[in-house]
């Protein structure tokens, strides 16, 4: 299989026909090869348009879904960013070539053991081990937060670690019907709210609610 191409075909097929159009975005989505982020059985399915499985029950944002978060984040070179879920990498490595830092919380050892030995010729990706789920308790400010698993409720922990002008970007509600929002602190205690598209992504491991018994 041509990889080359079909990262191509991902990109052109795929991302710009659901509005992402910076080309920013899109040169790096280029120059940065996705099937080096997947077990290698699932290599040729690295650009397909589909969420790839990871180790315990984790997966992948398809690639138009992390494309299109990445562009409305709209990361620079000063931006703090803090990511909860590692999971592939993929995305860490996407933040991490456009942010200044990224502290990135990953609940399962041995996925992140993976992932740091894929992004070892990164210096500004930090690596932390826990359950982010609902709060990281760091007692640090960020630009840019993203959450890559989804979650009932947009936790208030987060938008509280935003800096002004920060932004959030979450995947909120229960399947099949999930929204992607990006949310942006304006001051001190306000948030604007933007719903950026509907999705079904996989839940944020003990950030749903556990389903109540009746007898």
């Amino acid at each position: 299989m041509n990889l080359e191409q079909a990262r191509f075909f991902m990109v052109e097929q795929q991302i710009r026909p659901w509005d992402v159009l910076d080309p920013k975005i899109l040169d790096l989505l280029m120059d940065l090869p996705r099937h080096l982020f997947v077990e290698e059985c699932n290599e040729a399915l690295a650009y397909a348009d589909i969420e790839l499985p990871l180790a315990h029950g984790q997966s992948m944002m398809s690639p138009k879904v992390e494309a299109r978060l990445l562009q409305a984040l709209d990361i620079d070179s000063q931006d703090n960013v803090l990511e909860i879920g590692t999971g592939s990498g993929y995305l860490t490595a996407l933040m991490a070539s456009l942010g200044q830092h990224v502290t990135t919380v990953e609940l399962y050892p041995d996925l992140q053991a993976i992932v740091k030995n894929r992004l070892t010729s990164f210096k500004n990706i930090e690596f932390k081990e826990g359950d982010g789920s609902l709060d990281w308790p760091d007692e640090q400010m960020y630009d840019v937060i993203v959450l890559t698993g989804s979650v009932d409720a947009v936790p208030q922990t987060y938008k509280e670690k935003l800096n002004l002008g920060g932004r959030l970007a979450v995947v909120v509600g229960q399947a099949p019907a999930m929204s992607a929002q990006l949310i942006t602190r304006i001051s001190e205690s306000e948030w604007e709210t933007e719903f950026l598209f509907e999705t079904d992504l996989t839940p944020l491991v003990n950030a749903h609610a556990k389903p109540k018994f009746t007898f």
